[in-house]
């Protein structure tokens, strides 16, 4: 990014999948690997969150979440701001770890 200063972006996958047939459950799981190998994090069971650093990379990750979609269910994708991001409440329970882990290296940057 040029003259503008890089602004850190999550994405945030939000998605209820089938699981009743065998081949559904090797999709969701199918989904669940895509997911995390690159590179999101579990926040909660079917809520998985990835930073991006720039729009770039928010488009790069948005179309690959859209090659990877499994063939039911409902997966939808939100984009937050770092900021909106760390106002986030948790009413009950506590950030995971790697949340914590991600909020610090940023902090080094």
């Amino acid at each position: 990014m040029p003259s503008e200063a890089v602004r850190y972006m999550y994405l945030l996958v939000l998605f209820d999948l089938p699981v009743t047939t065998r081949a559904e459950r090797r999709d969701a799981a199918l989904f669940r690997r895509f997911l995390q190998g690159d590179g999101y994090d579990r926040v909660q069971l079917s809520v998985y969150a990835r930073i991006c650093r720039g729009r770039d990379a928010v488009e790069t990750h948005s179309r690959r979440l859209s090659e990877n979609l499994p063939p039911s269910g409902c997966v939808r994708l939100l984009q937050e701001t770092e900021q909106q991001y760390g106002r986030m409440k948790i009413l009950v329970g506590k950030r995971r770890r790697q949340e914590r882990i991600a909020v610090e290296q940023l902090l080094l940057f």
